[in-house]
């Protein structure tokens, strides 16, 4: 009876409920715009609310948006020779004003696509007759003029962001956010309500460091409820870097619900990360992520800050550098308790300061990978035997890991780790990268095939194997690992030598048929050929025939998951 009133609509609080579960899960809420009028105008604004994500390759919601532009703005596109009469003429809902993600590069990298797709070349030649050269500059004009126009389509229909992602890192980001940048600071009620702030700048080149600086102490003034910071800015070559630094102290100042900050840069790292110490923030940042920078720029003031931080709960370090003895010190006399609770390293500097960090906070550790170690702590180097304490450390001081990133699988205490915790391993990647099969490592690939199976866990979330496979191998770590299901398989096959088994038979006959994955992507990769990588994901017929056993085939590139997105949460498929 309850749940015939829900599909009917009578219980409206709870429907509204049960479909906010479903947000990211992009077809079941397209599917639950067709069970009737509640359950549609209830799922069309989540559905709306990123639209850039969801992946497509007809960019239908561009059209859409350019929709609602006026005369003038449709006759200025109409000029580069699309045809604005077939945009659509009405639509059911004000969508401009659903968008709550604004991620520029997406958006800008969609944009592209769809006028690649759309904009027919050889009119526009017509039309203005010019050079394919000048067709090409006059098809970037037209990106830039979509890009803006979808803003002004944004600001005009009282969109309200969530979160505002900026990611520059060539000229063409930049000329982008210069375009925009003056729309956003007329409307501040725009971006006024942003949670989620991640602004990543590279300095290759950038045209107006000043709009940077004005867009920075524009946030700084506006926008004082902001919960995620993610600040990754390199400016080494930009004489106003100091200015910058100084903005980005006022926006950690400013803030009075900030829980979550990343730093991810070097260069202005040390006075934001001071700020800390007096921000209004002291009594709600309950996590900090340190990802790819060098903690000697901030090792003789961690303990400081730290000791000032009222609720500071968790800690995530991601390939950073620095983790010396000095670094081990301030972190293990901290007064306050604190969770370390990602460990991902890329070198060993001194072992006995690692070894001392991991009994001190190791009963903490959720995450650990060393998947980037250097090559001179690969086997047959005197520098593998720090790596092999590393791990021992592991072994008897972790008891919590859930996402393990062993790296070359030279240790066969690899697989003792993973059998004793089998209760707590959620997340196992043995990824090798594929120059390493030039050398001796490629041996590893019989070993993982032979071991691994024997010891995973009943149920896994993830599972990454990238390695040169064998089919008598592959075919034992089937039969090892049958009573295993993981929810998200990867697997790549690295060729060698034009050696060529037939490792997708092996996973219909152990995989598909018995139902042993829910998603699954599968690449095969030749090393001497780099862009000749296959995947199963664009054999239709293939990918169809696993549809029909319930395994949903993927892009490697949309299952993998790194430690960054791991730690940032990005865990949707």
């Amino acid at each position: 009876m309850s749940c015939s009133k829900i599909i009917s609509g009578d219980l409206p609080e709870l429907t509204n409920e049960i479909i906010q579960y479903f947000r990211n899960d992009f077809s079941t809420l397209y599917s639950c715009i067709f069970v009737n009028r509640l359950w549609c105008r209830l799922a069309i604004p989540l559905l709306w609310e990123n639209p850039f994500l969801i992946p497509t390759q007809n960019y239908h919601c561009i059209e859409i948006y350019l929709s609602y532009l006026n005369e003038d703005g449709k006759a200025k596109i109409n000029e580069y020779g699309i045809n604005t009469n077939l945009l659509p003429s009405s639509t059911l809902f004000n969508y401009p004003s659903f968008i709550k993600y604004l991620e520029i590069y997406n958006i800008s990298h969609s944009i592209e696509n769809w006028v690649s797709t759309l904009v027919d070349q050889e009119n526009l030649n017509k039309l203005v007759y010019w050079p394919l050269f000048l067709v090409e500059k006059n098809l970037m004009k037209l990106n830039k003029l979509v890009y803006r126009s979808l803003f002004e389509v944004f600001v005009g229909n009282e969109g309200n962001l969530h979160s505002l992602e900026i990611i520059m890192y060539i000229n063409k980001n930049f000329e982008n956010f210069d375009n925009t940048m003056e729309l956003i600071l007329q409307n501040p009620n725009f971006i006024y309500n942003i949670k989620n702030l991640k602004l990543h700048i590279y300095d290759i080149s950038i045209p107006n460091i000043i709009n940077i600086i004005t867009f920075l102490k524009f946030l700084s003034s506006n926008c004082s409820s902001i919960s995620t910071i993610n600040f990754c800015i390199n400016l080494s070559n930009i004489g106003n870097s100091s200015l910058v630094e100084k903005c980005l102290c006022q926006i950690i100042i400013s803030q009075h619900n900030l829980k979550i900050i990343t730093f991810g840069s070097d260069d202005i790292l040390a006075i934001p990360f001071l700020s800390l110490k007096n921000s209004n923030c002291s009594n709600t940042l309950n996590t900090i992520i340190f990802q790819s920078i060098d903690f000697r720029n901030i090792t003789a003031i961690l303990r400081e800050v730290f000791d000032h931080l009222d609720v500071l709960e968790t800690i995530h370090i991601i390939y950073c550098l620095s983790l010396n003895s000095d670094f081990v010190q301030q972190i293990i006399k901290v007064t306050k308790p604190f969770k370390l609770r990602s460990l991902f390293i890329s070198e060993i500097l001194h072992i006995e300061s690692i070894q001392l960090l991991i009994q001190k906070l190791g009963n903490t550790l959720e995450n650990f990978g060393i998947g980037f170690m250097n090559d001179e702590y690969y086997e047959y180097n005197e520098f593998n035997e720090p790596k092999k304490q590393l791990l021992k450390s592991i072994m008897k001081y972790c008891t919590k890991i859930s996402y393990f990133d062993p790296g070359i699988p030279d240790d066969n205490n690899i697989y003792l780790f993973i059998e004793n915790n089998q209760q707590c391993i959620n997340y196992l990647i043995i990824e090798v990268e594929e120059f390493n099969y030039c050398t001796v490592y490629n041996k590893f690939s019989f070993d993982v095939l032979e071991n691994l199976g024997q010891v995973l866990p009943p149920k896994l979330e993830y599972l990454c194997l990238s390695l040169s496979f064998n089919a008598h191998y592959f075919e034992v770590f089937l039969k090892n690992s049958q009573n295993t299901f993981i929810k998200k398989l990867l697997i790549t096959n690295i060729i060698q030598h034009d050696v060529h088994d037939n490792i997708l038979f092996c996973i219909k006959e152990y995989i598909m048929k018995k139902n042993k994955v829910r998603y699954l992507a599968f690449c095969e990769s030749n090393f001497l050929i780099y862009e000749n990588d296959k995947e199963l994901f664009s054999l239709e017929d293939e990918v169809d025939e696993f549809k029909l056993h319930n395994i949903i085939v993927k892009k490697y590139h949309d299952l993998h998951i790194t430690a960054n997105n791991l730690v940032h949460g990005y865990l949707q498929v």
